[in-house]
């Protein structure tokens, strides 16, 4: 792991593979550092012939903190956002696909196949949107559109991932919040044990613990909008994974995505969730590897 200035900001990198080969950049979700990327999907992506870069986005991690933005008030946020109005936010999602970007300048790497997961998902189809010559290929998981009409996350989810965080200087609380939170919005048809649940958490609780920027996070996310207009002009070859039982974001919103990209191809999976179950590594690859055939294809009929 290395740290890199993108975008103005020190960012957090880590890179898997030979690096003259074509890049996968790996863009994570709201409040989560990059190890939640499986290094096992990582070196599946290297087995299959790429470079992997994967990195811990503004506000999360070992990357720079805006502690001298505040914390939003979540409530206003909300109120604001169901009233119409844009809610405020310290920072955008325009400002964090600019980071990915900036990583790419920072590795000196000029185009990529872009991957998000969930918040990870919507900058990845900024990326898309902003940067067409950047991107080689577009992987949107477990991700949306902004869509105001689509419906909404389930309440227990919701409330999982928002819950109020655990005391840091109590190991067991945090491990509980932690497993609470991945049970209510993993994938029941490939649990994930509470062995290996404790030991990622613990993982990234001693690497960093830092909740406010996860609020910051969701300002962003709930201050973006509808970007369907801005996916009609997405030209990169896209695929759309999602799970048919998420409950954080349900599969209306993968659908939506497909339907707002030009060409775009959806695949769902029954039984999964929100989260990165180990014995779906491969199904993660396959849908990454599919869009990348796509844009190799596309790129040599020019």
């Amino acid at each position: 792991m290395a740290q890199v200035k993108a975008n103005g900001i020190d960012i957090e990198v880590e890179r898997f593979g030979p690096e003259e080969r074509d890049c996968v950049l790996l863009i994570m979700g709201v409040g989560a550092q990059m190890t939640l990327w499986p290094a096992e999907l990582c070196e599946e992506l290297v087995a299959r012939g790429y470079h992997v870069v994967r990195f811990d986005n503004r506000d999360v991690g070992l990357s720079h903190k805006f502690d001298d933005k505040g914390v939003p008030d979540m409530t206003a946020l909300i109120t604001a956002l169901m009233s119409g109005a844009t809610p405020d936010a310290p920072y955008a999602l325009d400002d964090m696909a600019a980071d990915a970007v900036g990583v790419l300048d920072a590795l000196g790497i000029k185009k990529a196949h872009i991957v998000g997961a969930s918040m990870g998902g919507m900058i990845a189809q900024l990326v898309a949107a902003l940067y067409p010559e950047r991107t080689l290929s577009l992987t949107s998981i477990m991700s949306t559109t902004g869509n105001p009409e689509l419906p909404q996350a389930k309440p227990e989810a919701m409330a999982a991932l928002t819950a109020p965080a655990a005391d840091p200087s109590d190991l067991e609380a945090v491990v509980q919040r932690g497993m609470h939170t991945w049970k209510t919005i993993g994938s029941p048809a490939f649990p994930t044990s509470d062995e290996q649940l404790r030991e990622w958490i613990l993982r990234d609780f001693h690497r960093s613990f830092y909740p406010d920027g996860m609020v910051r996070q969701m300002a962003a996310i709930l201050s973006n909008g509808d970007r369907r207009a801005r996916l009609a002009g997405v030209t990169a070859p896209t695929v759309v994974l999602h799970g048919e039982d998420d409950p954080l974001v349900p599969l209306e919103g993968g659908k939506d995505t497909a339907a707002s990209i030009k060409g775009a191809e959806l695949v769902t999976v029954k039984g999964m969730g929100h989260d990165f179950p180990l014995s779906l590594v491969g199904t993660f690859a396959d849908a990454i590897e599919k869009a990348a055939r796509r844009a190799g294809q596309a790129q040599a009929a020019e």
